[in-house]
């Protein structure tokens, strides 16, 4: 499709930070092919006046759990370990019905808080709960977005030291054998693709050393990504330190899992060898500040991991520990944490806006085609607006974005294809969304255990 968005403040996010005060995103095709000050050259037939709004990139969100938004508001005062103790008998009665409900749900509200690109990091397959990973997928298609389906795998049940229910947990061949399909059957590597797999057992505390290991080789051999959990919690230290005589990234290493092909979600417990670690490889961070945050994790060393050289981008993550469900408010977190950490001089806004754009498309091996507005790139664009009484007299555009309150989205196009206007999501039914969430909601309340 084409469309220009004109007479709008940008914030190209490119390596030189370009902005102009007033200026246009063109794209024609699906790729922007003019950025830049005042009019464009050509002017098709599909016009955004951006009057009043900053065109930015796409946000992209670089970790979630799209199927606990049926399970918000549990476990409000627990840390990590207790939190996931009181809720995996309740994940594991989960089915593709619900993940379809979920899925859908879970990307509305990422598409209206500006995110154009979103991976997923499902882990819990219950034998009798269906194709869930397809119901992921065929739910992503129908919302729109760029799609990164991490698919997840447990094999170390409680009776082996780990921590989840030995009942909610695959073999490790079972678990490879089905993330190869994954694979073979929706993994699309093509420039501009909409749907990638990665390869992503969950954590170092519910998957064992033989699935860590084969899972890498498994992705290397496929040519994909390599995501988990990592280095979250002071207990997950201990757990490692414990079972394995090491520290998480240690850990990580030892198994063949550092690279510029690997993003970890969390890190937010990391000495100075495990940062220079990361930044030396190239391995890639979500950071997750608001999930942190709810779960009293603490306080990622993001401004390190820059200084590194680790790609860091941002994550909602699973929305029973982050239950807005939103990307753009992580900007004033990460914001925010950085400078709890290190003082005011420690993040500006358009680090923070670099984060949540640019730097994720680097945790998905994708900064040729996403994260910033530039010619050949991909055409996903949040236009937002910022003339209402929210930022009125902020006079810098990004710093009224990332300090402000939330903006509103005067526009959102994936490809140049448009996915919000106005506020408003056209590509599915909000409240039928709303619906179905709660539907499945309540029927997962409802079952035995």
């Amino acid at each position: 499709m084409n469309v220009l968005v004109e007479g709008c403040a940008v914030a190209t996010v490119d390596a030189s930070g370009s902005e102009y005060a007033s200026g246009h995103v063109l794209v024609e095709d699906g790729l922007i092919t003019s950025v830049g000050p005042g009019p464009a050259p050509r002017r098709p037939e599909n016009v955004i006046d951006g009057t009043g709004c900053l065109a930015t990139p796409g946000l992209v969100n670089t970790h979630h759990h799209l199927y606990q938004h049926a399970t918000r508001g549990h476990a409000q005062q627990q840390h990590l370990f207790g939190w996931l103790v009181e809720l995996y008998p309740t994940w594991g009665r989960l089915d593709a019905d619900l993940v379809h409900a979920t899925t859908g749900a879970g990307l509305a509200a990422l598409a209206l808080s500006g995110c154009t690109t979103s991976t997923d990091h499902h882990y819990v397959f219950p034998r009798d709960g269906g194709d869930v990973f397809g119901a992921q997928v065929d739910a992503a298609r129908a919302i729109g977005l760029r799609f990164h389906p991490c698919r997840g795998s447990m094999d170390l049940g409680v009776s082996q030291g780990g921590l989840p229910p030995d009942n909610i947990v695959e073999t490790t061949e079972g678990a490879l054998t089905a993330t190869a399909e994954a694979i073979e059957l929706f993994h699309d590597p093509s420039f501009g693709s909409m749907l990638r797999v990665a390869v992503a057992p969950c954590s170092p505390f519910s998957v064992t050393e033989d699935l860590m290991r084969e899972a890498a080789v498994l992705a290397r051999h496929y040519g994909v990504r390599l995501h988990t959990h990592l280095a979250e919690t002071v207990e997950e230290e201990e757990f490692c330190r414990e079972r394995f005589a090491c520290t998480p990234v240690e850990y990580a290493e030892r198994l063949g899992w550092l690279g510029p092909d690997v993003w970890f979600a969390h890190t937010v417990h990391l000495d100075g060898e495990s940062v220079a670690a990361l930044g030396a490889t190239g391995t890639g961070v979500a950071h997750c500040p608001s999930s942190n945050a709810r779960l009293g994790a603490g306080i990622a060393p993001v401004r390190d991991l820059l200084d590194a050289g680790a790609p860091v981008g941002l994550g909602v993550d699973g929305a029973a520990s982050q239950e807005t469900g939103q990307l753009a408010p992580e900007l004033r977190q990460a914001l925010y944490f950085a400078r709890l950490r290190g003082g005011p001089a420690a993040m500006t806004a358009r680090q923070a806006l670099e984060l949540g754009t640019a730097g994720g498309a680097r945790c998905l091996g994708r900064q040729d085609e996403l994260g910033s507005l530039e010619p050949g790139k991909l055409g996903d664009v949040a236009l937002w607006r910022l003339d209402g009484i929210g930022h009125a007299g902020i006079a810098d555009p990004v710093a009224a974005l990332v300090f402000g309150p939330p903006a509103p989205l005067e526009a959102l196009l994936v490809g140049g294809n448009p996915v919000v206007r106005e506020g408003r999501l056209l590509t599915a039914d909000e409240t039928a969304l709303a619906r179905e969430l709660t539907r499945v909601s309540g029927r997962l309340r409802e079952r035995p255990a």
